[in-house]
């Protein structure tokens, strides 16, 4: 009976509520799902509580409790329907005993969150329903109903979403190179021969039909010679093969050598060119006619302008192998050749835009000297690289920065006039373009000033050493001083032993503390009853430094590292450091595992079938993922919270 009344007396007054219309104090409600095994998923309600306004909780404090929020779903759908095995309640709260009720029940002020632990389906499922909320205001009992849809992707593609190698990713490298390949169009090897070129299509054909085809049949030439060599270099020596190239240190260090020579050739030292012998033959070819001699005269391009796009496609080539996924230069490549071979195919069809070109002149200079400049930049970022993986402290962040900060301020006075080459036209006048680019030149020298005392410089992370390397680094002070010194057991000093190996050469930012070996990793993981945080990383990754830089700073993200995981860092181009002899072995295609690089990179193919970084996976103490998501890299800090909360729940569930 007096539960009877309660429930009656609760109605009464949140029918009121809502006919007066008297609840004056919104609740904002957020909701999130995320996928944790092939049958388990996390959805999470976000609340931010309005002043003055208490919302009951949805875990009953007895039988009788009908003080509850609750959420509720759809099961008109069946595509919609879930089990709640488990509920968890997080936010400041306190015990009130409501009128009409014998017993006390839970509120929340200000904020909180309630994570659902459900029993789903493998396939996608969309969770429909409502989360019907109450509160307690003085005397008031306001409520509401909020509609709650949220997909949680199928267990096969659930981590393609976050994983570097997804649909999204290539395709922003297809762009990228797209729009590079448009970029190498105004350098002066290209440039001057798109009229030439059109022109000869279009005189030399029977009809304008005929030029239009053959010039799309030469730009498509163009895209098959660039893309063709990757492809068939990927499917002899196999999928990881451009991969091992890019991130090797010696390939970086002939890279860094080979733009060093471009830059200087840039400069107009000398012209750089592939031998005559290769051009004269392709154009012999080309004199034949026929859709072969097209192909062939888009070889001669493609030779005789090597000097300009040859430093833009080593650079693709090198950052797009490192996304691990052998399709991903191929795409690169692909892009780069169709941004060159679009503006031949642009003005077969429309002629008379040839009229508005430019004529070539001494700006093609200034745009040539201009790339010198930003090849001299990037080959510092392979020697980097070199500099990373050997340990040799040559080049650490600070240094880097002052050599970019000179590069690129010579660069600002180059293009107001103030720096002349041998072989530079008189400048009169300063044009309109030209002031911009040294204004953007300019504002990025001061950019990185404030980074020779360590400011994060968050745009380039990625592209300039780890903090790490840094001798005075303002910024890291307040990880290495007072509170926010974190031991590896603060309870229990000898839970575990702190790392071992290779903890002399590599390092992890912001004060945290990580193992680099797997094994040693896992000794303290147990030791501690910790799950273990994965991080599949490397030297030359940039997409790893940006996703500590922008995601693993966040105050929110740090805390819950440092005291809910194990962190065990993988690097996966650690060449330079031996495996003992006796733990060589031959991995799957018989390649000997010689050194820690190796041997981790294997461990990432053969482990998760995946060998792009960032990856991070979460592991319970027998070494097993606590979930299939393979989590790269995604700059988004409350998605990254949301996934270590979903797996430190998930291991907590294991206990």
């Amino acid at each position: 009976m007096k539960h009877l009344l309660a429930t009656l007396f609760l109605t009464l007054f949140s029918f009121t509520n809502i006919l007066t219309a008297q609840d004056n104090t919104p609740v904002q409600f957020s909701f999130q799902a995320v996928r944790t095994s092939d049958t388990t998923a996390i959805v999470t309600v976000k609340v931010i509580i309005g002043k003055g306004l208490q919302l009951f909780g949805v875990q009953k404090q007895n039988a009788d409790d009908v003080f509850v929020s609750v959420l509720n779903q759809d099961t008109t759908k069946s595509n919609s329907r879930f089990i709640i095995d488990s509920v968890q309640s997080f936010g400041v709260n306190q015990s009130v005993k409501p009128a009409g009720a014998e017993q006390n029940s839970l509120v929340y002020s200000d904020s909180a969150s309630f994570k659902y632990f459900l029993k789903i389906g493998k396939d996608t499922v969309k969770i429909r329903g409502s989360f019907d909320w109450l509160g307690i205001r003085g005397d008031e009992f306001p409520s509401g109903s909020e509609t709650v849809s949220v997909t949680i992707p199928s267990a096969d593609t659930a981590g393609s979403d976050t994983a570097t190698t997804g649909d999204e990713s290539l395709w922003n490298i297809f762009l990228i190179c797209l729009v590079t390949g448009l970029l190498a169009i105004i350098t002066p090897c290209v440039f001057p021969l798109i009229p030439v070129t059109v022109s000869f299509f279009l005189k030399r054909s029977k009809s304008r039909a005929e030029g239009i085809r053959n010039a799309l049949w030469y730009s498509f030439s163009i895209v098959l010679i660039y893309t063709v060599p990757t492809l068939i270099l990927t499917l002899i020596f196999g999928d990881t093969i451009l991969y091992t190239i890019s991130t090797h240190p010696v390939s970086n260090l002939l890279f860094f050598a080979f733009f060093i020579v471009f830059a200087i050739s840039f400069f107009g030292a000398f012209e750089l060119t592939l031998p005559n012998s290769w051009a004269n033959k392709a154009d012999q070819q080309a004199g034949k006619g026929g859709l072969l001699g097209i192909f062939f005269m888009a070889l001669t391009l493609v030779i005789v302008s090597f000097s300009c796009t040859g430093p833009l496609v080593g650079t693709l080539l090198g950052q797009t192998s490192t996304q691990g996924v052998s399709i991903a230069p191929i795409i690169g490549m692909m892009g780069f050749g169709l941004g060159l071979a679009i503006p031949f195919s642009l003005f077969a069809f429309f002629p008379s835009m040839l009229q508005s070109l430019p004529k070539s002149g001494g700006w093609l200079n200034a745009v040539k000297v201009t790339f010198g400049f930003i090849e001299l930049a990037l080959a510092l970022k392979f020697l980097s690289n070199v500099d990373l993986t050997y340990h040799w402290g040559l080049l650490n962040r600070d240094v880097f920065l002052v050599l970019w900060i000179v590069i690129f301020g010579l660069m600002g006075l180059y293009l107001i006039g103030k720096l002349k080459f041998s072989h530079d036209s008189e400048l009169k006048f300063i044009s309109v373009p030209r002031l911009f680019f040294a204004i953007a030149a300019f504002s990025f020298t001061v950019y990185m000033i404030p980074g020779l005392w360590g400011a994060p410089l968050k745009l380039l992370s990625g592209f300039i050493p780890p903090s790490t390397t840094q001798e005075f680094n303002l910024d890291d002070l307040k990880y290495k001083i007072g509170n926010n010194t974190v031991m590896v057991s603060t309870n229990d000093t000898n839970a575990a032993k702190p790392p071992m190996k290779y903890a002399d050469k590599l390092k992890v930012p912001f004060g945290l503390v990580a193992y680099f070996d797997l094994e040693e990793g896992m000794a303290a993981a147990k030791a501690l009853n910790k799950p273990v945080m994965l991080d599949f990383t490397g030297h030359t990754c940039a997409n790893c430094r940006k996703m500590e830089e922008q995601v693993w700073k966040d105050p929110a993200v740090l805390k819950r590292i440092k005291e809910n995981f194990v962190l065990i860092s993988l690097y996966v181009d650690e060449y330079n450091i031996e495996l003992p002899e006796s733990e060589h072995y031959k991995d799957k295609n018989g390649n000997m595992i010689t050194n820690v690089g190796q041997k981790n990179l294997d461990y990432e193919i053969t482990k998760f079938g995946f060998n792009a970084q960032p990856l991070y996976m979460f592991l319970d103490l027998e070494g097993n993922p606590l979930s299939n998501i393979k989590y790269g890299y995604v700059p988004n800090v409350q998605k990254f919270v949301d996934h270590l909360d979903a797996m430190k729940a998930a291991f907590d569930k294991k206990k």
